[in-house]
């Protein structure tokens, strides 16, 4: 039911989807981009419910009170804790991906809808270290498209992956394409 409304309402708007998880994974770190407004979820939720992608995404645990905690669990909130030790999530996530037989974990490196000149690192890194993939979702505002591109595991070189997953996200459009570090505005 939900695959069918999401479809219904991204079409009333003018949104296609595009690409999906590969039949068989279960496990995956999905990076999503450009990140640069708040109907960046909205559209994100719908394209993942209309491509049948069942992701969670990670939210301070102190959101996770009632009825707002009831709410964000079945859109697909995880609790963390966000404590003073930041590489406790890293941690956590890896935690989570050994504990679980499937999850999809959504992950915006921006790590905030403001401009940054860098990307955090964290995604990667709990891709690596609980052993799954990385999969390229994106919202391009310009295309009006949402969805899944290559998916692969990290190598372990950083700086390699990481300038393969940015050039996928080259030509898409942010929501203000202003705050998007690869903006195609910046290219000028």
């Amino acid at each position: 039911m939900f695959r069918w409304m999401s479809n219904r309402i991204l079409r009333l708007f003018g949104w296609n989807t595009n690409g999906a998880l590969p039949d068989g994974i279960k496990k995956a770190v999905v990076v999503n981009a450009p990140h640069t407004s708040y109907w960046d979820f909205v559209v994100g939720r719908l394209t993942f419910w209309a491509i049948r992608v069942n992701i969670r995404f990670l939210i301070k645990k102190e959101v996770f009170f009632f009825p707002l905690g009831w709410l964000l669990e079945k859109l697909g909130g995880l609790p963390v804790d966000r404590g003073r030790n930041k590489c406790n999530i890293v941690t956590q996530v890896v935690r989570m991906f050994h504990e679980h037989d499937a999850l999809v974990v959504v992950i915006t490196p921006e790590g905030t809808r403001k401009r940054v000149e860098q990307w955090k690192k964290g995604f990667y890194l709990i891709a690596l270290k609980a052993g799954v993939p990385l999969a390229l979702s994106f919202i391009d505002y310009g295309k009006k498209t949402g969805g899944i591109g290559p998916v692969f595991h990290p190598s372990g070189d950083y700086q390699k992956d990481l300038a393969f997953i940015q050039d996928f996200y080259r030509d898409k459009t942010a929501c203000h394409p202003e705050r998007f570090n690869l903006s195609k505005k910046d290219k000028s």
